[in-house]
């Protein structure tokens, strides 16, 4: 892929936008009735700015005709970010990999109203590497490892270890516990988008997600699981967990959806994706990483 042509700013690339086929006169009214939520006034300070190019860096101007199949690059900036208190932990980095100890509330790269706040953005800034990308995600409610691709020549071959599944991953979560039933020691399920775009949901069908299942410790009424999924399905934890009737001790989302703006720093989903282990791909040997981090009941 080509270089993009503004540089990173702050830490965080330009978005690009793709034209289709359509009836605006410029590009600017494209902009404005695509991305409703930015005011006007807002493009057209961008655009005065020369923030707005296109794929060659040509500047966008309030006046140049619409020209459909034509890509256009710009800035995102969000207003008051509610910064997140706690900090991510480099464990281990080489030429190739820079694997991270996430903590709670961050996302992994920017997304909707987090920018600044994801680890992604964070880790660029501080590390200044501009070509840093996630090799899978998590959460933004859960902690743990993560980890990176360093130089984009390499990316594809720790990419294909995802997709082959040759990446072992366990996950530990506390629940309420009470003995019974007996836990299983798998859940084999069909996820699809529930009705509510922040959640997922099971549905009768051929299994897409698998999870295996380990009880670690219990006591007073709550117990550590050790969760391995076989695959990686959006929510595929916190689904199967509550699921079972053992709902995931702080998850806003799972068995009840809570109103927006009811996070608590205080009290962060009780799941950690404590490690990761595979073979690399480039020398062979084995890898493995494990988050500091620890539940307590």
């Amino acid at each position: 892929m080509a270089a993009a042509p503004l540089p990173t700013r702050d830490g965080v690339g330009p978005s690009r936008v793709a034209l289709p086929t359509g009836p605006w006169p410029t590009i600017a009214e494209f902009l404005v009735q695509r991305f409703t939520a930015i005011p006007r006034a807002t493009w057209e300070a961008r655009i005065r700015a020369g923030e707005v190019v296109d794929q060659h860096g040509t500047p966008v101007t309030p006046t140049r005709p619409y020209q459909p199949r034509l890509h256009v690059f710009y800035y995102r900036s969000l207003d008051n970010e509610r910064p997140v208190p706690f900090e991510e932990m480099v464990l281990f980095r080489d030429e190739h990999l820079l694997v991270v100890d996430k903590p709670h509330f961050l996302t992994v790269a920017p997304v909707g109203k987090y920018v600044q706040q994801s680890l992604l953005v964070r880790l660029q800034r501080k590390l200044g590497l501009d070509q840093l990308a996630p090799l899978h995600r998590i959460d933004r409610e859960t902690a743990g490892v993560v980890l990176f691709s360093v130089q984009p020549a390499t990316r594809h071959a720790y990419h294909a270890l995802f997709a082959e599944r040759a990446v072992v991953k366990h996950y530990e979560a506390i629940v309420p516990w009470r003995g019974t039933p007996a836990l299983p020691a798998v859940r084999r399920s069909r996820l699809v988008d529930d009705t509510h775009f922040m959640r997922m949901r099971e549905v009768d069908g051929e299994p897409n997600a698998e999870t295996r299942f380990e009880l670690l410790e219990a006591r007073d009424g709550w117990a550590r699981l050790r969760l391995s999924p076989v695959t990686g399905r959006r929510h595929q934890l916190r689904v199967h967990c509550a699921a079972l009737g053992l709902p995931i001790r702080d998850d806003a989302l799972y068995p009840t959806l809570l109103p927006e703006g009811t996070e608590d720093f205080d009290r962060p989903l009780q799941l950690l994706a404590k490690s990761l282990a595979f073979r690399d791909p480039l020398d062979g040997r084995p890898r493995a990483f494990e988050s500091p981090r620890s539940l307590a009941l």
